[in-house]
C-alpha cells in the first residue's frame, strides 16, 4: 500500500522532476463534463506520475489539472473558475487557485496564482499547456480537440 504522507523535500523533488508522457498516444482533450487522464513518467524513467484533466459539465470555463505521484499522491491541483476554497486555518482563497502539496496536510492547502504562469484560463489548451510546464513536463503530450474543446 502507498503512504500517503511523504516528505515535503520529496514533495518538491517529484514536481521539480523532468516529465514526460509514458507513450507517444495522441489524447482526447476532455469535452464538457470528460476528463482524460495521462501517464507520465520521469526522463530518468524511475518515477511514475498521472496528469488528470476534468473539465466542468454546465460551466464550459470550470476545470481542474492534476499532477499526481505514486498514483493517489496529489501534488499540484489547479482548480479554475469553481468556488473559493477555505483552507484549514480558515483562509478563503478565491478561484482560480492552485493546491500544492504540503507535508502533513496533503493538498488541504490553496494558494493564488503565481502571476505569469497561466496565460489565459478560459483557453483549456493553453490552461494545460502551462500546467503542464509548471509541473516540469518537458514533452508535451498530443491531444485532439473535441467539439466542444
Amino acid at each position: 500500500m502507498t503512504d500517503l504522507n511523504i516528505s515535503q523535500f520529496e514533495a518538491d523533488r517529484l514536481i521539480k522532476i523532468e516529465k514526460r508522457p509514458e507513450t507517444n498516444e495522441v489524447y482526447e482533450f476532455p469535452d464538457l463534463g470528460g476528463a482524460t487522464t495521462i501517464p507520465m513518467v520521469s526522463t530518468n524513467l524511475r518515477e511514475n506520475f498521472i496528469i488528470d484533466i476534468s473539465r466542468g459539465r454546465i460551466n464550459l470555463l470550470k476545470g481542474t489539472n492534476q499532477l499526481r505521484a505514486h498514483q493517489v499522491i496529489v501534488l499540484v491541483r489547479l482548480d479554475f473558475s469553481g468556488p473559493p476554497h477555505r483552507n484549514p486555518d480558515g483562509e478563503e482563497i478565491p478561484c482560480p487557485h492552485i493546491h500544492i502539496y504540503k507535508e502533513g496536510y496533503g493538498d488541504k492547502w490553496a494558494y493564488s496564482l503565481p502571476e505569469g504562469i497561466f496565460a489565459d484560463l478560459s483557453d483549456g489548451m493553453q490552461t494545460i499547456q502551462d500546467f503542464m510546464q509548471y509541473c516540469n513536463v518537458t514533452t508535451l503530450p498530443e491531444f485532439k480537440r473535441g467539439l466542444f474543446t
